[in-house]
């Protein structure tokens, strides 16, 4: 699937399904909770903290999906194309990073 048809097949869904959007503040704060969600996980599963009962059942790529979602709700209702925003975020990181990360010692 590309990311445009990620945005369609999301917009698709919350016509359907979800019924509408939430709002750009609703979804902003149900964006924080899920990359919550991913960071109280990767703490248990790559950190020093130890699972709860609670955690079980949850893998990292689910949530990782859920915060995906999110990202494309707002994309969607905020008329961001994601396959041009990327394109031009990339081309933007190349230009500015071409020797930034190569010359980091902290890095090699």
């Amino acid at each position: 699937m590309t990311i445009e048809q990620a945005q369609q097949t999301v917009d698709q869904w919350i016509t359907t399904t979800g019924v509408r959007y939430f709002n750009e503040l609703t979804n902003m704060a149900i964006l924080t909770e899920e990359v919550g969600e991913v960071a109280r996980l990767i703490a248990r599963q790559y950190g020093e903290q130890s699972f709860k009962e609670s955690d079980k059942g949850h893998e990292l790529g689910d949530e990782l999906a859920d915060v995906l979602f999110v990202v494309i709700c707002l994309a969607n209702q905020t008329g961001v194309n994601l396959t041009e925003a990327l394109t031009r975020n990339l081309a933007k990181k190349t230009q500015r990073d071409a020797q930034r990360h190569k010359d980091n010692e902290k890095l090699k």
